[in-house]
C-alpha cells in the first residue's frame, strides 16, 4: 500500500501539466486588453462647477453726446482789402482802421471816403482823403467806407 500511495503521489508530482507536456498543442496566452485610445479621447474629465460669467447689457438709449461749445457769431470783419465800398456794422466793424498807404502801382495813391449812404453822390461824402503813406480813418455804424488803391486795412482800435 505504501507503494501504491507513493505511486499516486509520484504520478501527481511528476506528471506533466496539460500546457507543458503535450507536443504541438500549446495553450494560448491569456488575452489582456488595454483601454483603447478612442475611449480615452472621448472621455471628458469632470470639471468643477463654475458660475456663468455675468452678462452686461447695452443701455437701451445711448448716452447723451457732449454739447458743443457755443461759438461766437461771425460778425463784421475787422480787416479787409481791395477796392470797394463797405457798409460799417455789416461788412466791417465800427472803429478806427489803419493802412500802410498806397498799393504799388504806376501812380501810387490811396483814396478813402466816408459816406452817409451808398448813393455815390458827391453830397453823400462825410470826409475823404488821398494819401501815399500810412493813414487812419474812424468809421461809425451805418456809414459806408469807400477805398481805392490802398494796401490792406486793419482795425486799430
Amino acid at each position: 500500500m505504501t507503494a501504491f500511495v507513493a505511486l499516486i503521489v509520484g504520478v501527481a508530482i511528476g506528471s506533466p501539466d496539460d500546457t507543458e507536456g503535450k507536443a504541438g498543442r500549446e495553450r494560448p496566452a491569456p488575452t489582456v486588453t488595454a483601454p483603447s485610445r478612442a475611449a480615452e479621447t472621448t472621455r471628458v474629465p469632470e470639471s468643477p462647477a463654475t458660475e456663468p460669467a455675468p452678462r452686461t447689457t447695452a443701455p437701451s438709449t445711448p448716452p447723451p453726446s457732449p454739447k458743443p461749445k457755443p461759438t461766437a457769431k461771425p460778425g463784421p470783419a475787422t480787416s479787409f482789402e481791395g477796392d470797394g465800398q463797405y457798409l460799417v456794422g455789416e461788412d466791417i466793424a465800427a472803429g478806427t482802421y489803419k493802412t500802410d498807404g498806397a498799393a504799388e502801382s504806376i501812380i501810387p495813391n490811396c483814396y478813402w471816403a466816408r459816406h452817409k449812404d451808398a448813393s455815390g453822390e458827391f453830397s453823400s461824402i462825410i470826409a475823404n482823403g488821398n494819401v501815399q503813406g500810412q493813414t487812419r480813418v474812424t468809421v461809425r455804424k451805418g456809414e459806408y467806407l469807400e477805398v481805392k488803391g490802398c494796401m490792406p486795412w486793419k482795425k486799430a482800435g
